[in-house]
């Protein structure tokens, strides 16, 4: 009887195990399993890291507290401040360039209704940190927005970070495919979420 109790418990911890990663993009229904495979997992971080280095990320996850700009990834020419949610101080809010979509022509403002920088108390700086850095603080619930596996593997389509391949004229795009970023990200996340050495 008690080994009865003990198999059923493990299978339906197994079946809330599976049931709590459910992806977007699989088929409804179908949920990723997560599988520990520390190489398959620190691969897929590494092509995961070449995107989150690009510009289109890095400028608005920069050390300090003035976004990056460029593919060059410079101060912001009008030098604008963080804030505490994000999104400017006083007059100099992001929204008041970047409107909700991209403005036309070359190297004018890109848009999206929710521009701004990750929050004051939670910056999620990816300038200067390491591979092994930024896995670690990326699975980290203290230090990425208190979000799960589940909600990280959702973050993949939000719609800002979506606007890095929509950029606007005369931006560099991702070095691969959103696509390709997500399938990375996820393949990281559902086989351990493992760091890299270095």
């Amino acid at each position: 009887m008690k080994k009865l109790i003990f198999i059923s418990l493990v299978l339906f911890t197994g079946a809330l195990v599976v049931l709590s990663f459910k992806s977007g993009n699989d088929e409804p229904g179908s949920y990723p399993v997560i599988r520990k495979d520390s190489v398959a997992s620190v691969k897929a971080f590494k092509q995961v890291y070449t995107v989150l280095m690009s510009a289109r990320c890095m400028n608005c996850h920069p050390a300090g507290n003035v976004p990056l700009q460029g593919d060059d990834n410079h101060l912001h020419t009008m030098l604008p401040q963080r804030g505490i949610d994000g999104k400017g101080v006083y007059a100099m809010k992001c929204a008041n360039c970047h409107q909700p979509t991209n403005t036309p022509g070359l190297h004018t403002p890109p848009g999206n209704p929710n521009w701004h920088l990750p929050p004051a108390n939670i910056k999620m700086v990816f300038q200067g940190r390491t591979p092994r850095q930024l896995a670690k603080q990326l699975i980290d619930p203290n230090q990425n927005g208190h979000k799960d596996i589940k909600k990280l593997i959702e973050h993949a389509d939000d719609g800002l970070v979506l606007s890095g391949w929509n950029p606007g004229e005369g931006r560099k795009l991702p070095p691969m495919s959103h696509a390709a970023f997500k399938k990375a990200w996820i393949t990281w996340l559902t086989t351990g979420a493992f760091a890299p050495s270095k």
